[in-house]
């Protein structure tokens, strides 16, 4: 079992930037791939990025590229999604989630265990 408390969520102007953390329980953190997605209102659930148990392999859709960067860090049980240039169309709930395995992972039906997951709100 897996419990994911996400972060750092708020308000911030098009163009700012927001750090999500994810903390994790559990010993095995490792042995998980992670991932972000998120929702926005009257829109299905989408992948943002996902990263490997080791951090050397990573994903993005294709929206955020070079725009967010996903980071763990496994001594510390605990997965980042780094935003930086913000559109109001990012505008969202963020989730994290965990997937067993040792792959890199990114649809959201292979990712067991979510966190409750935290409000972005990007203002034009």
């Amino acid at each position: 079992q897996v419990q994911l408390a996400e972060s750092g969520g708020g308000l911030v102007q098009a163009g700012g930037s927001l750090r999500l953390s994810c903390a994790a329980s559990g010993r095995t953190f490792s042995s998980y791939a992670m991932g972000w997605f998120r929702q926005a209102p009257g829109k299905e659930r989408e992948t943002v990025a996902s990263i490997n148990g080791s951090g050397g392999s990573t994903y993005y859709t294709d929206p955020v590229k070079g725009r967010f960067t996903i980071s763990r860090d496994n001594a510390k049980n605990k997965v980042y999604l780094q935003m930086n240039s913000l559109k109001p169309e990012d505008t969202a709930v963020y989730y994290c989630a965990a997937a067993w395995g040792s792959g890199n992972y990114y649809l959201p039906g292979r990712f067991e265990y979510w966190g409750q997951g935290t409000q972005v709100t990007v203002s034009s």
